[in-house]
């Protein structure tokens, strides 16, 4: 057992990137199950010499039958080191002939099957302190997990499978053993009970909270302290609402210095717009350079609230080139976003490097700027201060406002922005060249979800109506691909092809996505829809004992355990974003139920709150719900549509839109309608101040 212990600390515990291969046609030494997959990140494997076989239940009964432990690889595709694990192993005859004659090998894309990917995360971190992708784990023949971790060199690999191996065959008992204790751990991870205390919301500390959280925070390059850095959009969401609610200028000046930092950085992609996942350094400046949908999403609705807060035109530009970004490179003709861009590319040489895409020689740079060169190297520190790992290469970074440089350079502001539009047009037609990043193409439903919120925060605040064509097409996507007939949701689509029933993660991005959506169309489907998903969501998925919903369908089978995914993390949590929905849904629709089972789920998790505020930061934005007035602005009338834009563009984070041209049936709309006036009320708990016809007038209300 010491020997098998051991094991659990050969291993690398890196974060990762990954990608697709995208011929998979032409002939091949190998090919195995995987090739009948959709997962760009399963087909890249397709063609290894290790047997892969996908996660199903036809993979689970073969193990069984055979009596084999099972090798779990869990990866995605923008996976860096996935990528490198890979080459170095599983391309390997030598390793796949290992695996091949000792175990079943099962390839698992994590982002399609997030269930799989957090039982097996969870031991991985139970058993080792830390965990991360590639993720692999061997498993008993009945799924239960006995060793893992995360990268492994090729002969670190070798051995410690073998090694596994060796003990399942002399003295199984002890795995077996092991695996049950492990299976208890994990059951124990998520556990939720029902909190029956009785709690004041509005008396909860959150001042202390913060003031402690404080003690984290970067004051010279924003963000947290420590690297690597991620955004975290979530945590600033909640600390923007907080400055700006309570005057806070020293909080706001936090906040403000995160974003600034952020968008300065190498983090953000100064040419083609959008933000890499995360930066490996305290300044921001080099990422991991591949592209997720859900940063992209999430940092289009941080930037956009911290615009209508502010009016900073920094905020302006990211979230337009942001935006620009998403539609050039990530979206279908139907709407639908992909998932994801690899941070890999070919070189000349046709091999994968991190990073490629995106880097500059100063040679480069002098050919496509002329004369323009020593300005621009000055603007984005084409020196040392901007100097990439591998030598004569620069990743872009800024440390100068607009005004600041225009004003050491003699330039106004028209003629800076004017160089950078040029700059910018002329390097990304250069780069274009470039062999691209290759794509992670299927489309998730929660990501998507995501990103219509996104463009509806963006509209709000800029009033672009291509932001909300953009978000009422993808929403009509996901009715007609992704909603099923008995009410159900797809998690995942490709190729035509929609499959995975859906998690909870689905119900609850959708229903935001569906909210956001009503709130700027007024077409009643959209809320029509959201109460239906949540129906069906307590129908499978709410867990009446604990009060809380878990990850997985009724439908669905267990995997060592059902859990409650409840911890906000880069992606706010399922249960985090359905607390809200439920929250805001019971004042649309006047559910006495939705608003108690809210208030039960924060209250559960309440205790957590105060000891790892970063991890809860969703729930504390719903716990500021209950702490000030939270108000129902609705408007009737003819003028609606006007009025309610006039009103999207103030930062107002504890208020929902409703209203309507005619008279309505809707709870909030019942009765307000007066022929040939437009008229605007100002609601708490569906008990209205006298109405106003002028929108200032009724934003002084909220005062």
């Amino acid at each position: 057992m010491v020997r098998y212990i051991a094991l659990s600390l050969i291993l690398i515990a890196v974060s990762c990137n990954t990608s697709k291969k995208d011929d998979l046609k032409e002939e091949h030494l190998y090919t195995n199950a995987l090739v009948n997959e959709t997962s760009p990140y399963l087909l890249q494997h397709a063609h290894n010499p290790v047997n892969w076989m996908p996660w199903n239940e036809t993979t689970l009964k073969k193990a069984q039958e055979e009596n084999k432990l099972m090798i779990v690889s869990i990866g995605y595709a923008a996976c860096h080191w996935c990528h490198v694990m890979e080459r170095e192993s599983f391309e390997d005859s030598t390793v796949a002939a290992v695996m091949n004659k000792n175990f079943i090998s099962v390839k698992v894309d994590r982002e399609e099957r997030p269930d799989v990917d957090q039982i097996y995360i969870n031991a991985v971190q139970l058993l080792t302190g830390s965990a991360g992708w590639p993720l692999n784990v061997i498993t008993l023949p009945d799924g239960r997990p006995v060793w893992g971790g995360t990268y492994f060199p090729k002969e670190d690999w070798i051995q410690a499978i073998n090694q596994v191996q060796t003990l399942y065959e002399e003295d199984p008992d002890k795995l077996t053993e092991y695996a049950s204790r492990l299976e208890e751990g994990i059951k124990s991870i998520d556990l939720i009970t029902l909190n029956t205390d009785d709690l004041d919301f509005k008396e909860y500390n959150t001042t202390s909270i913060i003031d402690a959280w404080s003690y984290s925070f970067d004051t010279i390059h924003g963000g947290f302290r420590g690297a690597p850095k991620f955004m975290t959009p979530s945590n600033w969401e909640y600390l923007l609402r907080q400055a700006v609610v309570n005057n806070d200028e020293k909080l706001l000046d936090q906040v403000a210095l995160s974003l600034k930092k952020m968008a300065y950085g190498g983090v953000y992609d100064h040419i083609g717009g959008g933000f890499a996942r995360y930066s490996v350094d305290e300044r921001w400046h080099v990422p991991h350079f591949e592209k997720m949908l859900y940063d992209n999403a999430q940092l289009t609705s941080l930037y956009s609230h911290a615009y209508a807060a502010t009016g900073n035109p920094l905020y302006k530009e990211v979230v337009e080139e942001t935006l620009s970004f998403v539609e050039r490179e990530m979206t279908q003709e139907n709407g639908a976003f992909y998932s994801s861009l690899d941070a890999d590319s070919e070189t000349e040489a046709g091999e994968l490097e991190e990073g490629t895409f995106y880097i500059y020689t100063q040679e480069e740079l002098k050919e496509q700027l002329g004369a323009d060169f020593d300005l621009f190297a000055s603007y984005y520190n084409v020196n040392d201060f901007g100097k990439w790992e591998e030598e004569g290469k620069y990743v872009l970074i800024r440390n100068e406002s607009d005004n600041s440089f225009a004003q050491s350079h003699s330039l106004s502001l028209d003629v800076l922005s004017q160089k950078k539009k040029d700059w910018k047009s002329k390097l990304l037609t250069f780069r274009n060249k470039r062999i691209r990043p290759r794509l992670d193409d299927k489309t998730l439903t929660s990501w998507n979800g995501l990103m219509i919120k996104g463009y509806i925060d963006a509209y709000k605040a800029f009033g672009n109506p291509s932001y909300l064509a953009s978000a009422v097409k993808n929403g009509n996507f996901l009715l007609e691909n992704q909603l099923r007939e008995n009410g159900a949701l797809f998690h995942s689509y490709k190729d035509g092809k929609s499959t995975i029933n859906g998690y909870l993660e689905d119900y609850s991005a959708a229903v935001s996505a569906f909210i956001a959506l009503y709130e700027v169309t007024l077409d009643e489907k959209w809320l029509t829809t959201s109460k239906q998903l949540v129906d069906y969501a307590f129908e499978k998925f709410f867990d009446a004992e604990s009060g809380m919903f878990y990850f997985t369908s009724t439908d669905d089978p267990e995997i060592v355990t059902r859990n409650f995914e409840y911890r906000d993390n880069v992606i706010p949590a399922s249960n985090s974003i359905m607390a809200k929905n439920l929250f805001v849904l019971s004042h649309h629709l006047d559910e006495k139920e939705y608003a108690e089972v809210a208030q039960q789920m924060l209250k559960n998790i309440a205790h957590e709150m105060e000891k790892y505020p970063s991890g809860f930061s969703n729930w504390l934005d719903l716990l500021a719900h209950y702490q000030t007035q939270y108000y129902e602005i609705v408007v009737v009338g003819p003028e609606v549509e006007d009025k309610l834009a006039e009103i999207g563009k103030t930062y107002l984070p504890n208020v929902l839109l409703a209203g309507s041209k005619s008279a309505g049936e809707l709870p909030l709309l019942k009765g307000r309608f007066l022929e040939g006036k437009t008229l605007i009320y100002v609601c708490v708990n569906n008990t209205c101040k006298l109405p106003v016809t002028d929108t200032d007038k009724a934003l002084e209300l909220l005062k």
